[in-house]
């Protein structure tokens, strides 16, 4: 399977691995990766690197949305082989080690086996490791800030809690732009929408902070989102969060 690499701006490219989304943002010779796809996503994360130039060695850190199989599949990897420090929020660092799993259920995926795309949703998850558990021996938190990390595309953590508990976006404002993780998607295998969404119900650990995260996701300015799942989004991220707000009613 290749690697599908999108150049979004200078120094910002969005890959789509085999179900889900990850970002690397480039400065100078060092990288910071967000998100790691699926552990079966290993060598088209690594493809991605190359295909931008860059290695593993060089990723300044992994900055983590939510620490997911689908997103956290190959941090422990990248940390074990490469001493990369992998990043989340303070809440969800002990979901990286697996101190507990705030992720959808087998039962619960059967119970919903009857929607659209579900059935070949499940098939691909187990085809890509999506039910094998790579914990990070050693996470680490990010600053609780306002301010940009100091990483290559100085991201700005933004919390935003109900997917998982330590759910965080990063938002780019020089670039005007927002990596969203699963906070705000524009597509997913089991949804028949198209554009921006919250996923299914059964995905999230809190869907009430879910749909009230939106709020979050309206004041940062931005007009490109850059989603865990869906292609690019180009608009107000403003009025995504609004049409997701609404189509989740």
């Amino acid at each position: 399977m290749g690697v599908d690499v999108r150049h979004v701006a200078d120094g910002i490219h969005l890959v789509h691995g085999s179900h889900t989304n990850w970002v690397i943002l480039g400065e100078g010779d060092a990288v910071t990766l967000v998100d790691t796809g699926y552990p079966g996503d290993r060598r088209q994360l690594l493809d991605s690197l190359a295909a931008v130039g860059s290695s593993p060695e060089a990723v300044a850190a992994v900055l983590i949305t939510h620490a997911h199989n689908d997103h956290l599949g190959s941090a422990e990897h990248l940390r074990s082989v490469y001493g990369t420090p992998v990043l989340l929020h303070e809440a969800e660092v002990p979901h990286a080690r697996r101190d507990f799993l705030q992720q959808v259920t087998v039962g619960e995926v059967l119970r919903n086996a009857w929607r659209p795309g579900v059935l070949p949703w499940t098939v691909h998850v187990l085809r890509r490791g999506g039910t094998e558990q790579h914990p990070v021996t050693a996470p680490e938190a990010f600053p609780v800030t306002d301010a940009p990390l100091d990483l290559p595309g100085r991201p700005v953590p933004v919390h935003t809690p109900g997917h998982t508990v330590g759910h965080t976006v990063f938002h780019l404002p020089d670039a005007g732009m927002v990596i969203s993780g699963d906070a705000l998607v524009s597509g997913h295998r089991t949804s028949r929408l198209r554009g921006p969404q919250l996923l299914p119900d059964m995905f999230h650990h809190e869907r009430a902070r879910a749909v009230a995260s939106l709020d979050v996701l309206e004041t940062l300015d931005a007009d490109v989102l850059l989603p865990g799942h869906g292609p690019l989004h180009r608009g107000s991220v403003k009025a995504a969060a609004q049409q997701a707000r609404e189509r989740a009613v």
